[in-house]
């Protein structure tokens, strides 16, 4: 079992209705889920089912449809298992932005608050969605006021182009100061840089947005992040 911090519904379902039916009732027997839906899957694959039973399912579909990588060697979908800071807890109609380390990279996951589990909106508001690069560069350029008490300065910077993004997300990285919880992850790749600091040292930067989010058993040790 998982503790979910966050799931994106919409990538789920977006993902589910595109698995095609003669391998989602395939999908639905070898992932072993829960005998009453893969009974459901069996006879009519777009039967309603849990959103983590999608998930399960959209989970197999990636993992055996494409070349699912990790963090230091990320491809179109990449997975991790790091301490992430994360901040946006405030609005469920803001951006969250999850960051954390894996030796030379640097990882910054971002997302909609509403899919934090806990923190969804009112049904009867509109949500916005903040999975694609538009939002980060948004969210370089003014970080949201309230989340201003997670930062060790207020970050504030030019609105950034592709080439400058990396710097800047590696500022605001460094910048949080919430605890890091280690959490696995699965997510879909936006971007990749690199950042050299002045020390010569080069790190490389990895944008992407989570597919989900859960906490992991292991704990952060001194000096992790």
């Amino acid at each position: 079992m998982r503790y979910y911090l966050y799931v994106s519904t919409a990538k789920v379902d977006m993902l589910y209705e595109q698995i095609p039916p003669k391998l989602l009732r395939r999908l639905a027997v070898e992932a072993k889920v829960d005998l009453k839906v893969v009974s459901v899957a069996v006879q009519s694959p777009r039967a309603e089912a849990s959103t983590y039973d999608r998930l399960d399912l959209v989970e197999a579909y990636l993992e055996r449809e494409f070349d699912v990588g990790w963090t230091s060697e990320p491809t179109a979908w990449f997975r991790g298992d790091l301490g992430l800071r994360i901040a946006g807890y405030g609005d469920a109609n803001s951006p969250t932005l999850m960051t954390g380390r894996d030796g030379d990279t640097i990882v910054a996951l971002i997302g909609s608050a509403h899919h934090l589990i806990g923190h969804q909106a009112a049904p009867d508001m509109h949500r916005v969605g903040f999975s694609g690069l538009p939002s980060i560069f948004r969210l370089l350029q003014d970080i949201p006021p309230e989340w201003e008490g997670q930062f060790n300065v207020r970050s504030r910077f030019a609105m950034p182009d592709r080439e400058s993004v990396a710097g800047d997300v590696l500022r605001v990285a460094e910048a949080l100061t919430v605890p890091p919880m280690y959490c696995d992850f699965l997510a879909r790749q936006l971007m990749r840089g690199t950042v050299t600091r002045e020390d010569g040292r080069e790190l490389t930067v990895v944008v992407g947005t989570p597919l989900y989010v859960a906490m992991s058993d292991r704990v952060p040790g001194d000096g992790e992040a």
